[in-house]
């Protein structure tokens, strides 16, 4: 489909299927490329990062997107700070890379504070929030904090106020990366915090525009409406922003008739490209960036994947739509499907299954256990014994 053609008559409408695929070949979630011809930074940039609330998640969700990728393949990122973990967008701790950090972190950071005056501000009446950053940062540059030790520190200034949401105080402030071994895979460590700018370097960080980050967030979760580039941003207020940007962008509708915006040359594959069965991470923004999120999951199913608590599991696509939910207990991988699957289908779930098990444990024997109920169901039983047999088969290679 031709720029020119689109451009020239009104907005075409785009179905469903058609935003889901668009999303997926963005996400590389219709065909992995092989690591080498695709480098895990440039990965975690053009996804402008990946969420990341715990320390594992990113893994697989470059897992799901690289082929030939192993854990010490972003360890080593970690390790060596060409990768950190902050609060970024919707004030939610990502992965992205160091290049990345603070120009981002400067564009949402009108999104950290607000969410920090709603709640922990509040109970900080009185409280110099210059001097709080300061000695906050004073503090995690000397030696890596957690939350607690740095707000019993700052309770030593500030003694009549919740030493909780001093702390959160600073992380609103100032930006905070989570230091190794944090979320460095086979260790374990609390989360210790320090400053980005003592962390990375002093430098003077890019600036990035609104514009830009409108841009990259088209290449990795387009087409998609003001409102969808908001709920992933947290911003408010975009829309002028992207009206200035119309003469470079090309335009379409949904099926309610809402504007989408998207970039001329990015991939826009037709609704019937097939796309292979894929096992996304927890908290995975493929699921998250949207305001319209049916492009991913039916609002029928969204209930039964958000979770009050804040914890989002792992989601099973099934022909490029959510599907079911998985997670990982040890060595046992247990798939729970929301509908039976053909015999097709369940041979190419257990092989992304076996995928993910040699990637996480390796030494283990595989134990994949797939079960297929209606959500909604109070139980959940195995596949019924044909479906079983089919799953065994092909773990056999049959």
């Amino acid at each position: 489909m031709s720029v020119s053609k689109i451009a020239a008559g009104a907005a075409q409408v785009l179905s469903t299927r058609e935003l889901n695929r668009a999303l997926l070949a963005r996400q590389f979630l219709l065909g992995r490329p092989a690591l080498g011809r695709a480098d895990v930074t440039g990965m975690v940039e053009h996804l402008i990062g990946l969420q990341a609330q715990a320390p594992f998640p990113p893994y697989y969700g470059l897992l799901s997107r690289l082929d030939g990728f192993r854990p010490g393949d972003l360890a080593r990122l970690i390790e060596d700070r060409s990768v950190v973990r902050l609060a970024l967008m919707r004030g939610t701790i990502h992965l992205v890379s160091a290049r990345d950090s603070l120009p981002l972190r400067q564009l949402v950071q009108p999104v950290i504070e607000r969410m920090f005056r709603t709640n922990h501000g509040k109970r900080l009446p009185g409280v110099d929030l210059a001097e709080l950053a300061a000695r906050g940062a004073e503090l995690v540059d000397a030696e890596p904090l957690t939350f607690a030790e740095l707000g019993a520190a700052l309770a030593a200034r500030w003694p009549d106020r919740p030493a909780a949401d001093l702390a959160q105080g600073v992380r609103a402030l100032v930006p905070l990366v989570q230091v190794p071994p944090r979320a460095v895979w086979g260790k374990a460590g609390l989360a210790r915090h320090t400053s980005a700018q003592a962390w990375l370097g002093s430098g003077e960080p890019e600036q990035m525009s609104l514009s830009t980050l409108v841009r990259r967030y088209l290449g990795a979760f387009g087409p998609a409406s003001v409102k969808d580039v908001q709920t992933w941003s947290g911003l408010t207020g975009l829309r002028a922003v992207v009206q200035d940007m119309r003469g470079d962008l090309v335009t379409f509708r949904d099926h309610n008739g809402v504007e989408l915006f998207d970039l001329p040359d990015a991939p826009r594959p037709a609704g019937q490209t097939p796309a292979p069965v894929r096992l996304v991470a927890e908290f995975d923004n493929l699921v998250l960036s949207h305001a319209d999120r049916s492009r991913v999951i039916s609002p029928e199913h969204w209930r039964f994947v958000a979770s009050p608590n804040g914890i989002f599991p792992g989601i099973v696509l099934i022909d490029g739509f959510a599907a079911g939910l998985w997670r990982l207990d040890g060595g046992t991988l247990t798939i729970d499907l929301w509908a039976a699957a053909s015999r097709a289908t369940i041979r190419e779930i257990t092989a992304e299954a076996e995928r993910l098990l040699a990637f996480a444990v390796p030494e283990a024997t595989p134990d994949i256990r797939i079960t297929s109920l209606p959500p909604a169901s109070p139980r959940r039983a195995e596949l019924p014994e044909v479906e079983r047999r089919v799953w065994s088969g092909c773990r056999e290679g049959h």
